[in-house]
């Protein structure tokens, strides 16, 4: 396990799960009066709650991420929960990635991830995280806003009047115009982005660890509920090209970690391993990267759908999936805990989530079906192909394009009168 500077960020979700810290540590006046640094050794008591804590909010989006997907799909078919096949904003509708995006998907993470580390070479780093930390500023707001809208439809007192609201933009006049913006909100929606842009400006000013998280978990779910795998052929070539992607920056050149002690962004999950000591204001992180949480997400968010496709009133393929996740994400910890250096976690969740399955598959004898399935014809019609790469594999870039157009906008279909 790689120790890392305190406050150094991993560049991606699928980077390498970090879990040790380096930081100062100041005893009497001691380490002052001898400049020197001494290494923060969590307790066992602060490791086991960080580790636990870390695999337990990984496992949020998983879940409820998958659900969604599913739930949305149905909703849109049946015309409930205010989905139908027109979208309100586009930034609600899913994307489908195919076979031929999910294997260029690695080599444009590369290019981008190298160019990344030029820029950190090249640059300011100070000038290069004001930046990133403004961009995802906006996408954390629009990301958890997105986040809470189901929970704000349950709890929204029913005497209190909703208008409706929109913002548009447009370029140019007459035939020549071009719409930029065409967001359609209502008062519930105004409430999530008020509180979401508290949350925002938290995060802002003190780079406090919870609303890392925040940001962190509304990323998550939003990757594993909108970004959808057309069929499991799809899932296979992703996951296999970013387990080779990982374990290559990981392990053969140190891009991944460079970049990993440059990059400030809400794009992982963390803990403090000494909550006990410090409460609150801890600062001694373990730490998860996004992409280890939405990269095997989207796959058994897929496996939910097929479930469901198959009629059988079972989760079959979801739960094995799950559990495998679970499997894989605790050999992870289990290695880095008694090496002491980072590892890639798709080296240990890639094998463990789809060879699961494909095992169950075989001993049902579904295996040609599971593999025939096209989740984009079955539970999710009129789904649009993912037209958009992210600036490194599995970032925020990419559920950021579930917040942001990929095509023109088309406005919910009123419903006619009773």
């Amino acid at each position: 396990m790689a120790d890392v500077d305190q406050g150094s960020v991993l560049p991606s979700e699928s980077s390498p799960l970090i879990l040790d810290g380096l930081n100062s540590t100041d005893s009497n006046g001691t380490d002052a009066v001898n400049a020197t640094v001494a290494k923060f050794v969590a307790t066992p008591e602060g490791t086991a709650l960080a580790y636990g804590s870390l695999v337990f909010m990984a496992l949020l989006p998983i879940f409820f991420g998958a659900l969604r997907s599913v739930n949305c799909g149905k909703s849109k078919v049946a015309g409930e929960n205010g989905c139908d096949y027109e979208y309100r904003n586009s930034s609600d509708m899913p994307e489908t990635i195919t076979g031929r995006d999910a294997a260029r998907f690695p080599i444009i993470a590369s290019c981008t991830l190298f160019g990344l580390y030029l820029f950190f070479k090249i640059f300011s780093q100070e000038y290069i995280n004001l930046l990133l930390s403004m961009y995802f500023f906006v996408l954390g707001i629009l990301a958890l806003s997105h986040t809470m809208s189901p929970f704000m439809n349950r709890i929204f007192p029913a005497n209190i009047p909703i208008k409706q609201y929109q913002l548009l933009f447009t370029q140019g006049s007459g035939e020549t115009k071009e719409e930029i913006v065409n967001y359609e909100f209502d008062t519930k929606d105004m409430i999530c982005l008020v509180i979401s842009t508290v949350v925002g400006v938290w995060y802002i000013l003190k780079k406090h660890w919870i609303a890392n998280n925040l940001f962190g978990l509304a990323f998550a779910l939003n990757g594993v509920e909108l970004l959808h795998l057309n069929n499991v052929s799809t899932g296979c070539i992703l996951l296999g090209g970013l387990f080779v992607y990982d374990v290559f920056w990981v392990f053969g050149t140190n891009v991944m970690v460079t970049v990993a002690k440059s990059f400030e962004a809400p794009i992982k999950l963390v803990f403090p391993q000494d909550l006990f000591e410090k409460g609150l204001g801890a600062n001694q992180f373990a730490m998860l990267g996004l992409g280890d949480i939405v990269i095997p997400g989207i796959f058994i968010a897929l496996l939910l759908r097929f479930d469901v496709s198959l009629k059988k009133n079972t989760r079959t393929y979801f739960y094995t999936s799950f559990l495998a996740y679970i499997f894989g994400l605790g050999m992870t910890i289990w290695v880095m805990h008694t090496f002491k250096h980072a590892q890639p976690a798709l080296l240990y969740l890639v094998p463990a989530c789809i060879g699961f399955p494909v095992v169950v598959a075989l001993l049902k004898g579904e295996l040609t079906e599971m593999f025939s399935y096209e989740s984009s014809e079955e539970v999710l019609p009129h789904t649009p192909r993912l037209t958009h790469y992210p600036t490194v594999s599995g970032s925020p870039a990419s559920l950021a394009n579930s917040m942001q157009s990929s095509s023109s906008p088309r406005r919910r279909r009123n419903n006619p009168p009773m």
